[in-house]
């Protein structure tokens, strides 16, 4: 007698017969001892580059994941799809963003009848939570924000979230054709904060040999190294200076000349980003990948330390506005408008924070939904107590 999953395979394919479901397979091996991130960027190349490869990744994610009882496999299946989300396209991110993958494979695999340990749940929690602020704006992508709204107005506790070191959701855009030179741009860095200018290359007249783009990893030589060793540099540098201005400046108090420099600085980093998540999937040498995917990492937290910082100070100069546009009326006011506020405000945050469309949805399976209930209160409290 054949099983349910033997015959599901049987009609529809082994996930993991596919090109890409070949490679996710091997990333998300228990036989590894860490993370193969080469393999990893190849199965996001797969996918932004084949039509089908959206598609059969996630069901070969979704076949690693859904009743798995080897959790190392299923944390290493969460950081091939975590990696595939930062690096991948739109097709795949309305996917992974579907209240059908989210709820019936990222929350399913955290039910207490499967008895998963704290570091998945917070893993997982961790990665629906910055989906949904990162894709809250998108139409096409609000499902995982429906499921996490849902999450939150049942009551269960996220993990605290370092928003400094929080990498963001970053899909590179190919700035280079496949036969140009895939360099590290030599942009000359702005001055920062203490007027010290960033060492830059000179421009264009470079005889170095260039770093060919290939169909897989080459080596470098020397010559091709020693100069993108130095662009790295560059790159560190112009991310110093941006990480600096963002420690000092203060939203709503900066200058327009400082508030210019930084857009300067994020546009520049910006390009320079896209070059070295270009550079990763064709380099031989481990060492050097890991240093650039550590770059990148250091870039993405440095954009949403940015954008943050640049929401912010909208906000505190709007504010600003309206203060200066009724100080006249705000001389002689009773304290009463302050009192009134406060009832308002807690109205506000009693409010159920899903949607008139996330209720339109509903779980189908109610069984889940009483257990999910139940974890979400047992989470709360263990949360409370580690905080205590």
């Amino acid at each position: 007698m054949f099983s349910l999953g033997e015959t599901m395979e049987f009609f529809l394919g082994n996930p993991f017969s596919t090109p890409v479901g070949q490679r996710i397979e091997k990333a998300t091996s228990g036989s590894l001892q860490s993370e193969d991130w080469g393999l990893n960027m190849e199965i996001c190349d797969i996918i932004n580059e084949t039509d089908e490869g959206p598609r059969d990744a996630i069901k070969a994610i979704k076949k690693r994941i859904v009743g798995n009882k080897n959790f190392r496999e299923i944390m290493l299946a969460l950081t091939v799809l975590e990696t595939c989300v930062k690096n991948c396209g739109h097709r795949f991110h309305v996917l992974v963003a579907s209240q059908e993958f989210v709820e019936g494979v990222l929350v399913r695999s955290i039910l207490p009848k499967y008895n998963p340990p704290t570091v998945l749940h917070d893993r997982v929690l961790s990665l629906i939570q910055s989906w949904a602020d990162a894709f809250r704006s998108s139409p096409s992508l609000v499902g995982v924000v429906y499921v996490y709204d849902d999450l939150k107005r049942r009551g269960l506790e996220f993990p605290m979230t370092d928003l400094d070191a929080l990498s963001p959701i970053h899909t590179p855009n190919r700035s280079i054709p496949e036969n140009e030179t895939p360099q590290v741009t030599s942009v000359a860095a702005p001055i920062s904060l203490s007027q010290e200018q960033v060492p830059a290359p000179a421009p264009s007249q470079n005889t170095s040999s260039p770093v060919q783009v290939s169909n897989g990893p080459v080596p470098l030589t020397p010559e091709q190294e020693q100069k993108l060793r130095s662009e790295l540099a560059l790159v560190k540098g112009n991310l110093s200076v941006m990480s600096q201005m963002l420690n000092e400046l203060i939203p709503g108090q900066s200058t327009a000349d400082d508030a210019e420099l930084l857009q300067q600085l994020f546009s520049v980093c910006k390009k320079m980003q896209s070059r070295v998540v270009e550079l990763i999937p064709h380099l031989v040498d481990e060492g050097f990948m890991e240093e650039l995917l550590v770059v990148n990492d250091d870039l993405n937290n440095a954009f949403i330390r940015y954008e943050r910082f640049e929401r912010l100070n909208k906000a505190q100069s709007t504010n600003t506005q309206q203060i200066s546009a009724r100080s006249p009326e705000l001389i002689d006011v009773s304290p009463e408008p302050s009192t009134n506020k406060q009832p308002a405000m807690i109205t506000a945050t009693r409010q159920p924070a899903v949607s008139t469309q996330a209720n339109h949805q509903p779980s189908a399976n109610h069984k889940e939904e009483e257990e999910f209930d139940m974890f979400a209160q047992t989470r709360g409290s263990s949360l409370a107590e580690q905080r205590k």
